[in-house]
């Protein structure tokens, strides 16, 4: 039988930075997009409103189709925890294939009524050209991105995050040389693309990773990529998972769509300001999501093992260490307040509307990063009832009335990003009891 290593400090480690790295890959892309739109000489906060508009409806998409990413991860973990993967050798390729059409259909649907989409988010004139030109090229990727997150939860079920980080890293260098190449251009070599460069930028490097994920798939793990009949018996199980998680993932992005719309409708700076203050919120997320995976990762393989005790230290471990992650992220940031604002546009309104509350974002940090250490272990776990459930109170009795009674006094942004904490809080305290009662129980702690 297969030896697995023991959940040590040096183990969370060796899982976590490398997924660390590749997690903060995908924000940094944002970032970097609406740092360089922000700062062109035309329009720049438009474009900047655009980016932020068109690129929040993308990740919804993106976030709500790779659940699969999530579901695939605990399934795998699992069945490698039990010495067992041999009886799922067909599942891999098949619910890539799914991933794959699925992602094709909205593509095409969006599409077809990308200019109704965003209206919705109240974007119009200059704002909805170029929101509508940005998201034309950047959803060609869409399949791209969804084959590249089911790859990576191949290797996360496999207890490896080193081959995720190559690809995600290959992506953001490319990514970030496109964006100054194309939007600025090169004088006498090629023009200045405005919006549209950033969105090829993005694309090609999506290209890139996705030739990767196929090739270390293929080389690197011990599944084949060939769709095989029938379907693997645990494709039920995991398409009943990616559904909850499909719900849970939807509520989540109708916060976000509620609070880019009324962003939106309060003017166009603040929609601008809005779009980095998210933008920075998503790469703190992403960067606590490094611990957070292993969560993810190991904690289906301990559920296989049955060993609820390190199941226990393990949800410990990963809250301490992101929540010392999100202390030093806020202060580089209270530190930095100033200047990293300014490193995204030089638009005074635009900055006065996010330095108003960038504080807020900041402040919220640790409570954030025990919210995604205990999504992250539940999703290891295959608990989606319970993230679902979680984010329907969240959002629903949670951000949806704080936001409409803050809109009603005329709080803004400020109404936005109070109804945002109160998301997270709500989300935090509901995983944390729920772990504690069903989990504690079993370990001799």
């Amino acid at each position: 039988m297969q030896s697995k290593p023991k959940v040590t400090f040096t183990y969370i480690n060796k899982l976590a930075l490398p997924a660390l790295i590749a997690g903060i890959a995908e924000p940094l892309l944002s970032l970097t997009d609406t740092a360089i739109v922000g700062n062109i000489d035309v329009n720049a906060t438009e474009a900047l409103a655009a980016v932020g508009i068109a690129g929040s409806f993308l990740s919804a998409l993106i976030w709500i189709l790779a659940q699969t990413r999530s579901a695939i991860s605990a399934i795998i973990s699992r069945y490698f925890g039990a010495n067992r993967l041999d009886e799922i050798q067909s599942l891999p390729t098949q619910i890539i294939v799914i991933n794959l059409a699925l992602s094709a259909i909205l593509y095409f649907i969006s599409i077809a009524f990308v200019e109704f989409i965003f209206k919705l988010y109240n974007a119009e004139g200059l704002i909805l050209n170029y929101t509508v030109a940005y998201y034309k090229i950047r959803a060609v990727g869409l399949p791209l991105t969804l084959l590249v997150f089911s790859i990576f939860g191949v290797f996360r079920g496999l207890q490896n995050t080193f081959w995720p980080m190559i690809i995600s890293i290959t992506g953001l260098l490319l990514n970030v040389g496109l964006d100054f190449v194309l939007v600025f251009g090169i004088e006498g070599f090629i023009p200045a693309m405005h919006i549209e460069g950033a969105a090829y930028a993005s694309l090609t490097s999506q290209v890139v990773m996705a030739v990767m994920a196929l090739y270390l798939f293929i080389k690197k793990t011990p599944f084949e990529l060939k769709f095989q009949w029938p379907f693997n018996t645990e494709i039920k199980r995991l398409l009943l998972l990616s559904l909850n998680l499909f719900i849970r993932a939807l509520s989540l992005n109708i916060a976000i769509y509620f609070a880019n719309s009324y962003a939106t409708a309060y003017g166009n700076n603040y929609i601008a300001a809005q779009t980095i203050a998210f933008q920075i919120w998503l790469f703190f997320a992403f960067f606590i999501d490094g611990y957070a995976s292993v969560g993810n990762i190991v904690s289906g393989r301990l559920l296989g093992e049955k060993d609820y005790k390190s199941l226990w230290k393990l949800s410990i471990d990963l809250s301490k260490y992101a929540i010392v992650i999100a202390f030093i992220l806020a202060i580089i940031c209270f530190i930095f307040y100033i200047p990293i604002g300014k490193a995204f546009t030089q638009e005074t309104e635009v900055l006065d509307s996010f330095y108003a509350i960038f504080w807020i974002v900041l402040l919220m940090q640790p409570l954030n990063a025990i919210a995604f250490v205990f999504d992250g272990l539940f999703k290891g776990l295959a608990e989606a009832v319970t993230l679902r459930n979680t984010l329907l109170i969240a959002t629903f009795l949670g951000f949806i009335p704080v936001l409409l009674i803050g809109d009603y006094f005329d709080l803004k942004l400020y109404a936005i990003w109070i109804a945002f904490t109160v998301w997270m809080f709500l989300r935090t305290i509901i995983l944390v009891i729920v772990f504690r009662r069903k989990y504690l129980v079993n370990t001799t702690i």
